[in-house]
């Protein structure tokens, strides 16, 4: 059985390296450092789930999403945002935008794993 595929997209390469360790057992994961570079992976890649940090450089996370969003084949891909920024001002804008979920920073590891199997399984 083929691993399903996740995108992680954020420009802390510590933070993606943590994420890459959580899901590469269980799932394919792909990796991207900014807003340019992740929506050309998802392009080529078509992942089943993008997990998105806002603050990137090249464009920022929520224009990935809006980008994401725009395309009929890559909308329907769950995103979960995984933020830093400030919750009150960002999750509902994320939300609104088309995320399918919102996590604050630092991740609750075990939480974020049960949106991902809610979202896409294993």
């Amino acid at each position: 059985m083929t691993k399903k595929k996740i995108l992680i997209v954020d420009d802390d390469p510590v933070a993606r390296q943590i994420m890459n360790a959580l899901l590469r057992t269980n799932y394919q994961t792909i990796m991207s450092g900014d807003a340019i570079g992740a929506f050309s992976e998802a392009r080529k890649q078509n992942p089943d789930l993008v997990i998105l940090d806002l603050g990137l450089p090249g464009g920022g996370g929520f224009i990935v999403l809006q980008r994401l969003k725009s395309v009929p084949a890559l909308s329907v891909v769950p995103v979960i945002v995984v933020s830093g920024l400030d919750r009150a001002s960002h999750e509902q804008k994320a939300l609104d935008e088309g995320a399918d979920r919102y996590v604050q920073k630092p991740a609750d590891e075990q939480k974020l794993l049960e949106m991902i199997q809610d979202l896409i399984g294993a």
